[in-house]
């Protein structure tokens, strides 16, 4: 029977995989539910904890189409690392990078009881990995790192895996113009100040040439700023809003400064 998967944000019925004592119909019956959920949702591998089962129980789909079906089963070496990256079910559409051994171990019982044993890496390994996070009541969030979590957090908020490459940088290439526009204006009030201490009109009325020359510098970056801000923030679409409001705001306060030492280079020059 197909079964429904829990996924974000309804929270697992259990905490964890009970190990199983009786292998009887009732297991089988569940194990069967997990392959049949898994080939309708086209799944790589399930854990009874993502349907809501108690059991210590994972079923996982290999290349030739088989059933791999993991009772109790416990990691008892690793060896290297591989960072992946990941999809759950739990949290469908969303990815994240995490870091798995390459090479694992592991021992488990099949439907007979028996105790068996297996080694795996490479990608086998990774998903074996990741359904055994289910059968501790967790999932690959736990696994990610201070940073990777933050990153995925922002993806949760959003509702889509591509929040993050999309979310708000703290510089940009704009800053430039603004940059260039700051010195410019530094350099006219330091002509503005100089020309204080000379009385010669020619010179005074070429200071005035130069800053009237400067003033369009300054116009023309503010210009550059904020078409090319409009440009760069269409990357990010996640906030727009403040996109827009950071570019206007920053040109009327460049524009006001701009004013006023014009202003006062006319009445001085």
């Amino acid at each position: 029977m197909i079964r429904e998967i829990i996924t974000y944000p309804t929270p697992p019925s259990v905490q964890y995989g009970t190990d199983v004592r009786v292998f009887d119909e009732a297991l089988f019956v569940l194990i069967d539910d997990l392959k049949d959920t898994i080939i309708d949702k086209d799944l790589e591998g399930l854990a009874a904890f993502q349907i809501g089962g108690y059991f210590n129980v994972v079923v996982i789909k290999k290349e030739d189409g088989s059933f791999l079906e993991l009772i109790n089963p416990r990691l008892i070496s690793t060896e290297g690392k591989i960072t992946t990256t990941e999809k759950t079910a739990y949290f469908p559409g969303l990815s994240a990078e995490i870091s798995r051994y390459d090479n694992i171990s592991i021992v488990y019982q099949d439907r007979e009881g028996k105790n068996m044993s297996l080694r795996a890496n490479g990608a086998f390994a990774v998903l074996i990995q990741r359904k055994l996070d289910y059968t501790f009541g967790a999932n690959f969030l736990s696994k990610l790192s201070k940073e990777e979590r933050k990153k995925f957090e922002k993806k949760l908020e959003f509702g889509m895996d591509i929040a993050i490459s999309e979310s708000c940088p703290t510089t940009f290439k704009r800053d430039y113009f603004s940059k260039v526009a700051n010195a410019a204006m530094i350099a006219m009030l330091l002509l503005l100040v100089s020309s204080l201490f000379i009385s010669d009109e020619n010179t005074l009325l070429g200071m005035w040439k130069y800053q009237v020359y400067l003033s369009f510098g300054v116009l023309i970056l503010n210009i550059g700023y904020f078409f090319y801000g409009q440009y760069e923030g269409k990357k990010y679409s996640t906030c727009t809003s403040c996109q827009i409001g950071n570019l206007i705001g920053t040109v009327v306060i460049s524009l006001i400064k701009l004013t006023l030492i014009m202003i006062v280079s006319y009445f001085i020059l």
